[in-house]
């Protein structure tokens, strides 16, 4: 066999969303012959959740992939999985056990947002919920450093300390490994264990969210949690914290009660009001043992458990929801979605942003053109529910809760690499982030690094 080893950058290149990533191993003499690797298959995001492009054909032919290989279950890395098997993709599913079990809710519960959107573009929804059924009989889970053995390849999943169940996935093919991190934990973390380091990999394709930006230090970004509770609540005002469902809000809670116990912060009922992260909080809870690091133990341990103590009002119904504004005094809601782009959320904003004795709190990563954007970047009027709305409420950003490694980590992780690595991608960022770390990596670790444009394919030697 004349083979020849390549990766196709088809999506999360030059952008933050939208990973799908293609490995090939092509016989140059006979094309019917060789395998082809996933890595990731996520929506393209933006002001919606689902952007038009995501509605062009995959680039490549779905019934030809061998396996698609997930990082984890954010719906830009797992949103097109349905979509991929209703064209045709018959090939096995891998990821570690919670990302599958994420993955179905996830999938599931974004289904009612793209129909609302497909109704709004006068579009057919990019696929229905048998589809996902369909993937979840494809989905394989494996352990961490569990060998998958697929030809001649060898694959592993390690660590990547993201979200719970995050994996990078390393591939290996003769005497060369491919290591693709998905994306990468801000470690040390509130409740998951460290990113493991990658040091033997030749290629490395690595996220740059916020390859051009530093978070706040995390004794920082925990005195500012406390003092805009403090402070909102002395107020008797509402607090506001769009929160992703997967990892964030169940940092935010452990955060939050642990201020509590200590008396940190005044006792206030704290509204999870999001079904999706009442779910995905009840799968942390199951893996909390196995997934969860040391220093959590003893809270996991404990007689009530973790994710349990008294001003937790957990509000799974639409009618629950919406009983909350009419609730009294001073309160925390958390809800989706992170970036206020959907949601219960945006409903608790459109009620609430007008009062100055309110705030908003954003702590985590907000898309370009997202309305979380808008309010990150200081807009005093926004447009919500066709409704216009002033800002009038206290708008804070802690971006050390990102679950996402910063600038100096991002350079570090790959400076760790360097000493074997041949060449490293620079993936899954705006532009201008992408472009800094990989001029960083250049400049200060003279390491080969590129950022690909969407699209481009590349053969490895």
């Amino acid at each position: 066999m004349s083979d020849q080893l390549s990766i196709t950058f088809c999506g999360g290149a030059g952008t933050a969303t939208g990973a799908n990533f293609l490995l090939s191993l092509e016989d140059t003499r006979d094309p019917l012959r060789g395998e082809k690797f996933l890595i990731d298959c996520g929506l393209l995001q933006g002001p919606k959740v689902a952007d038009d492009k995501n509605r062009q054909p995959f680039p490549y032919d779905p019934k030809t992939i061998t396996a698609l290989f997930v990082t984890h279950a954010h719906l830009d890395h797992i949103g097109r999985i349905p979509q991929l098997v209703k064209d045709g993709f018959r090939g096995t599913i891998f990821s570690t056990g919670p990302t599958k079990e994420i993955a179905e809710l996830s999938l599931i519960d974004s289904l009612g947002v793209l129909e609302k959107e497909a109704r709004g573009s006068k579009q057919p929804l990019l696929y229905h919920e048998e589809d996902v059924r369909r993937a979840l009989t494809l989905w394989q889970t494996v352990g961490y450093h569990e060998e998958i053995k697929i030809a001649d390849f060898t694959i592993i999943a390690k660590d990547s300390g993201h979200i719970l169940g995050s994996a990078m996935f390393e591939f290996k093919y003769k005497d060369k490994k491919i290591v693709f991190t998905g994306d990468l934990g801000n470690s040390p973390a509130p409740l998951l264990e460290d990113t493991e380091p990658i040091t033997d990999a030749d290629y490395l394709i690595m996220e740059s969210v916020y390859g051009d930006r530093n978070h706040e230090d995390r004794g920082v970004r925990a005195d500012r949690l406390e003092d805009i509770i403090e402070n909102t609540m002395k107020a008797n005002g509402t607090l506001i914290i769009p929160a992703f469902s997967i990892e964030r809000t169940q940092e935010m809670l452990y955060e939050i009660e642990k201020m509590m116990e200590e008396s940190r912060i005044p006792l206030a009922p704290l509204f999870l009001d999001s079904p999706l992260a009442i779910k995905v909080t009840e799968i942390y809870k199951k893996y909390a043992k196995t997934f969860l690091n040391e220093k959590v133990a003893p809270v996991v341990a404990s007689r009530d458990g973790i994710f349990n103590f008294p001003q937790l009002r957990l509000t799974l119904t639409t009618e629950e929801s919406k009983a909350i504004t009419a609730t009294t005094g001073r309160k925390i809601i958390i809800a989706g979605s992170g970036m206020s782009n959907g949601g219960r959320v945006i409903h608790h904003e459109k009620h609430f942003l007008g009062d100055p004795k309110n705030a908003l709190l954003l702590v985590g990563y907000q898309a370009a053109g997202s309305l979380g954007r808008q309010l990150q970047d200081g807009a005093r009027s926004v447009t919500i529910l066709n409704t216009p709305v002033a800002v009038r409420a206290k708008v804070v950003s802690i971006s050390g809760y990102s679950a996402h490694k910063d600038a100096q980590n991002l350079l570090e992780f790959a400076r760790v690499a360097s000493d074997k690595v041949k060449k490293i991608f620079v993936v899954l960022g705006e532009p201008k982030a992408s472009l800094a770390l990989t001029q960083k990596i250049r400049d200060y670790l003279a390491t080969d690094a590129v950022m690909p444009a969407p699209g481009e394919k590349v053969v490895l030697d």
